[in-house]
């Protein structure tokens, strides 16, 4: 089988727009084979997603989510092209959805491009440090080392960025995923646009619940 590198997969996705798990998945699928795995996406309506970037999404919902017992709660807006689909029983549940897995997954950006520039650099140093450190990696050349950067900061993405994490109501699909699937049926281009979640105490010298935790479980 092919090796899907991480170069492979970004053009995949420049090419179509579909996001970066669905793009692996794909090429994976086709061995490696470019032509094969735009082919699948667009078999499963997700290249199509790219022609609409550009379309301006200005109508949509700022959804809320509060949490039994008011310890945490979520507003999040999503955006669409028309009021039609904001309206919508689907796209309403849609915005539910995600305000949920915010207060279940606490992200802390919608997207990789949202992450300041230092957090980055400070978390690509730490990544560095931690393999360089490791006995298991001693005699490793630089260019390992770097992929297995690449790999701890993609894993920062997921346990951070929103468009990244798994969804907590079906793992198997990042959030992004699920809004490509969206854009899918609607035919609008849908975005989240920003979010904010507060939790009860935040700041303030307390005991530790876990409350993420115990808003997945209410999820599974």
């Amino acid at each position: 089988m092919a090796e899907i590198t991480a170069a492979a997969v970004k053009q995949l996705r420049e090419k179509t727009g579909a996001g970066m798990m669905e793009c692996k998945k794909a090429l994976t699928e086709a061995d490696g084979d470019e032509e094969k795995a735009v082919n699948i996406l667009r078999e499963r309506g997700l290249a199509s997603a790219k022609k609409r970037e550009g379309r301006i999404a200005s109508e949509g919902i700022v959804g809320s989510y509060i949490h039994m017992g008011g310890k945490v709660g979520v507003l999040v807006e999503l955006n669409c092209e028309t009021d039609f689909v904001a309206r919508g029983e689907e796209f309403s549940q849609l915005v539910k959805d995600i305000a949920m897995h915010i207060a279940a997954a606490e992200p802390r950006y919608v997207s990789r491009e949202e992450i300041p520039a230092s957090v980055l650099d400070k978390e690509r140093e730490i990544a560095r440090a931690q393999a360089k450190n490791d006995p298991k990696n001693a005699n490793k050349p630089e260019q390992v080392i770097e992929k297995i950067v690449e790999g701890r900061l993609n894993k920062f993405y997921e346990e951070t960025v929103l468009v990244d994490q798994p969804f907590v109501k079906a793992p198997e699909k990042t959030v992004g995923e699920l809004v490509t699937e969206k854009v899918s049926k609607t035919g609008e281009r849908i975005a989240v646009r920003r979010f904010t979640r507060y939790k009860m105490g935040e700041g303030l010298e307390r005991r530790n619940d876990d409350f993420g935790g115990e808003v997945a479980s209410m999820l599974s």
